[in-house]
This record gives structure tokens, sequence and C-alpha cells, in this order.
């Protein structure tokens, strides 16, 4: 019997306008998660909203990939904030 113990988490971040949630779409989809780290993302961006699931098997391996996703996140709406909305 194979069972298995996948753990996941969905995020969804919401953005002032749709073209904000795609320019962070494209920023953040640019770096996919290491094949050998046992950690799959997958990310959709839907109207002003970016939606993130992640699956691993190790809540040790989850909590990395979403914390330095996250820190990704804060870089990319820092930068948009710097720069003023998108046309």
């Amino acid at each position: 019997m194979n069972v298995k113990n996948e753990m996941s988490i969905d995020i969804k971040i919401p953005f002032p306008s749709e073209r904000c949630a795609e320019i962070a779409y494209r920023s953040l989809n640019v770096d996919q998660e290491p094949k050998r780290g046992g950690v799959k993302r997958t990310l959709v961006f839907a109207e002003n909203m970016l939606h993130v699931h992640f699956e691993a098997s190790e809540a040790r391996k989850l909590r990395v990939s979403v914390n330095s996703f996250m820190d990704h996140v804060i870089l990319v709406t820092n930068t948009m904030d710097q720069f003023g909305p998108p046309p």
C-alpha cells in the first residue's frame, strides 16, 4: 500500500488591479521551484487576485518554499509601489 502524505497550502494575494496582478504573476512565475527540492508550486492570476498552491512531502520544505516566495512577493509589490501604478 502506497500512501502519499503530501502537505499543501493555498494562498490568495489581492492586488489593486488586474494589471498589477498580471505584473506580479509574470515576475514571480519566472522562478520555478527546483525539481529536487520536493516542492511543487502552481501560480495563477485571475482578475486582481494571485492564486498560489504549494505541495510538499515535508512541512519544513513547504515552510521554506512559502517563506521564500513571500519574500519575492514583497519585493515585487515594493517595486510596483516605488515606481507607481502600471500604465
